[in-house]
């Protein structure tokens, strides 16, 4: 994504921009009623209405050239995936599950108070209370739907915005070659609180993954027990 944008659209870019902004000065100089105080009194001029049609659609093309193999690649789920995790929007927090390993799941709601930011070393209105956590290197399948209203599971550095939809599932997928801590946030507005709805994705090694997994798994099982008592 990234190569694209930056080696193929921004050059493309620019120098449309240029040419249209020389197209402009050109005219503003040249055919100024001080400069041209006779105008010309022809309308058309079929080579050039050609040449303006066809160029801009030969730039379409090359474009769709790396665009369209890129967007396949990003919309369909690789058949070998890792890990699943399903994110549930609800006004106004994440809830996430881990099918692959039943009884694993977090709730994930923003640190409301700036004080709760800091004193968790994490930005303001963008750390959670529950990060989710996915091994480093590893295909992450994201399932997303919403329990209430239409949200969107967006995270910039990974590429992915998907629409988590009330009795819809859809699915996404990334792949993440370096830890650390990664931040988004819901994209597509959900309420009067749809600031307070963002994301923070731990990505660790496989110890730490496979260690995370079986605290979370610890706890819920402890959880049952005082239940059943």
């Amino acid at each position: 994504i990234v190569n694209f944008h930056d080696n193929i659209l921004m050059p493309i870019i620019i120098i449309v921009s240029l040419f249209v902004l020389g197209l402009l000065v050109w005219i503003i100089v040249r055919y100024n009623a001080k400069s041209n105080p006779k105008p010309a009194t022809f309308t058309h001029n079929t080579t050039i209405e050609i040449i303006w049609t066809a160029v801009p659609v030969l730039i379409l093309l090359f474009i769709a050239i790396f665009s369209f193999p890129l967007l396949y690649k990003e919309d369909v789920v690789p058949s070998k995936y890792d890990l699943t995790i399903k994110a549930t929007g609800h006004q106004w927090y994440w809830e996430y599950e881990y099918p692959d390993y039943e009884g694993v799941s977090v709730t994930a709601n923003m640190l409301e108070t700036r004080e709760e930011a800091q004193k968790a070393g994490k930005p303001f209105r963008l750390g959670t209370d529950n990060a989710i956590i996915v091994p480093v290197g590893k295909v992450v399948r994201l399932q997303t739907t919403a329990a209430d209203v239409i949200h969107s599971w967006t995270v910039p550095e990974f590429g992915v915005k998907i629409d988590a939809v009330p009795g819809k599932l859809n699915q996404e997928w990334f792949q993440v070659e370096k830890t650390g801590t990664y931040y988004g946030q819901c994209s597509e507005v959900c309420g009067i609180k749809h600031y307070g709805m963002p994301i923070e994705v731990k990505v660790v090694s496989q110890a730490e993954f496979d260690a995370w997994i079986a605290s979370q798994k610890s706890a819920s099982t402890d959880t049952i027990k005082f239940a059943a008592k």
